[in-house]
């Protein structure tokens, strides 16, 4: 809980507006121009702006945790054991095992392809933290076997993730719009699916190949624990691979639906075992799993010691460490912006514009997720702005749906520097600054653009 959420805003909606914009012009000068690490710049300028923006003196401190700690609570457990799955995955010689696989299967000219489609099956019940992590050893393995630079590989698959993330439910952004909005969900995962899926292959895919050529990024050794590991002589086979990495997206997929059916009234949510089920199929539980059965499946079973065993998943939480670290600050920074009334400051400076629902429906979406950050938060804020207006023009239906895409095409829009999205992939790709935001945020950007175009299109045909 927000300690200033409560709180009136101190300020009105322009200096509010300045203020934000100013403490985000100071990050990239500090980062950037005098290379101050981006985990002490966004902690000192987190600080700055709670005081300028007028948060009671008691409450900063309070504030500041209170965003660290709400993201570290969703991104530390994800990253720690998608991280110890991918060390491994990497020592055992899979991650290699799959890539050959993947190459003699779809040819090294489609290994992008290949990345992409996966990450999209992968990310249709899976968080888009937990998922690029479990993806990556696959990721860099193959970018390592084919060549060309992380770009060409990397995008692809982040994309894909970014774009399940926003448009199609089980995700919490898109489902809960779909219930503020009182569309179908079923409904809405279809119209999300026809969107997500061109847009990524422009967005992502094509985008990818694009980038890559033009900007080089080397494939890094984060998830390795230092260098290659050695070329192993009895690697498991692909499907176990393959097998481990579907296990934790089957059970949260299992989770999704035995929610669904607990909502349809089919299970008795308040039942013992219904609550211990859907504890069980939690994305953190269901992650430890993974790693326990891969512990024993590439460890034990293959003859590595207790002590090996040990050492290997302890050797892939060191290098992870920095980046969990500022993703948290980046948390922080976006959690001063709401907690000092920036949204509501937005809503009053957009209110009465006389914009059309779904037009007004996009950019209130983009606006919040551009000063705020969240791309959840962005979402189900402004659904809640706009439910009134959608009740009383009386859309049902596909409309209704359309309208759901476009709020999650407006929350993805420009990923920076106050996202904590932005900061988990710039440092497991280990890009600077400003090649995270000729890139990551580029990326976003196209996928906001053209997920609200054909949403747009859909809106007017249907």
């Amino acid at each position: 809980m927000n300690p200033a959420a409560d709180a009136a805003p101190a300020l009105s909606a322009g200096p509010l507006l300045i203020i934000a914009a100013v403490a985000v012009a100071a990050l990239l000068v500090l980062i950037m121009r005098f290379k101050l690490h981006a985990f002490l710049a966004l902690i000192l300028v987190s600080l700055v702006t709670a005081l300028v923006a007028g948060i009671p003196a008691e409450k900063v401190v309070p504030t500041l945790l209170s965003g660290f700690g709400t993201t570290l609570g969703s991104v530390a457990l994800l990253v720690g054991l998608g991280a110890m799955l991918g060390r491994l995955v990497e020592v055992s010689g899979g991650a290699q095992t799959l890539a050959d696989d993947l190459i003699r299967l779809f040819g090294e000219k489609r290994a992008p392809l290949a990345l992409g489609v996966a990450s999209l099956i992968f990310g249709f019940p899976i968080f888009f933290d937990a998922g690029l992590v479990v993806m990556l050893p696959i990721i860099f393995t193959v970018a390592r076997r084919v060549g060309g630079g992380l770009l060409r590989y990397g995008i692809p698959a982040a994309g894909a993730f970014s774009c399940m993330h926003v448009f199609v439910p089980p995700h919490p952004g898109p489902v809960a719009a779909t219930e503020l909005l009182k569309s179908d969900i079923g409904l809405v995962t279809l119209v999300g699916l026809v969107i997500a899926i061109p847009t990524w292959y422009v967005t992502s895919y094509l985008f990818g190949l694009w980038i890559g050529r033009r900007i080089d990024v080397k494939v890094p050794d984060i998830l390795s624990g230092g260098p290659q590991a050695a070329t192993v002589a009895n690697p498991p086979k692909s499907s176990t691979v393959i097998l481990l990495l579907l296990l934790p997206l089957a059970i949260i997929f299992l989770n999704t639906g035995l929610d669904a059916l607990g909502a349809a009234g089919v299970f008795d949510r308040t039942d013992k075992w219904f609550q211990v089920a859907r504890g069980l199929g939690a994305t953190p539980i269901a992650l430890l799993i993974a790693v326990l059965v891969a512990s024993y499946a590439l460890g034990r079973r293959r003859g590595r010691s207790g002590s090996e065993i040990e050492k290997l998943v302890d050797s892939a939480l060191g290098p992870i460490c920095s980046i969990t670290l500022i993703t948290g600050a980046g948390g922080m920074f976006g959690g001063v912006l709401r907690a000092s009334g920036i949204g509501g400051a937005l809503s009053q400076a957009l209110d009465g514009l006389g914009l059309h629902i779904f037009i007004a429906a996009y950019v209130i979406a983009a606006a919040l997720r551009i000063a705020q950050g969240s791309a959840t938060v962005a979402l189900i804020t402004a659904a809640g702005l706009v439910q009134p207006a959608v009740e009383a023009a009386g859309y049902v239906g596909v409309d209704r749906a359309a309208i759901v895409i476009a709020l999650g095409a407006g929350s993805v829009i420009a990923s920076h520097v106050n996202d904590s999205g932005f900061w988990l992939v710039g440092r497991f790709f280990e890009m600077d600054l400003k090649t995270t935001l000729k890139t990551w945020t580029v990326l976003e950007t196209l996928i906001s653009l053209m997920g609200f175009a054909l949403a747009g299109l859909i809106f007017m045909l249907f």
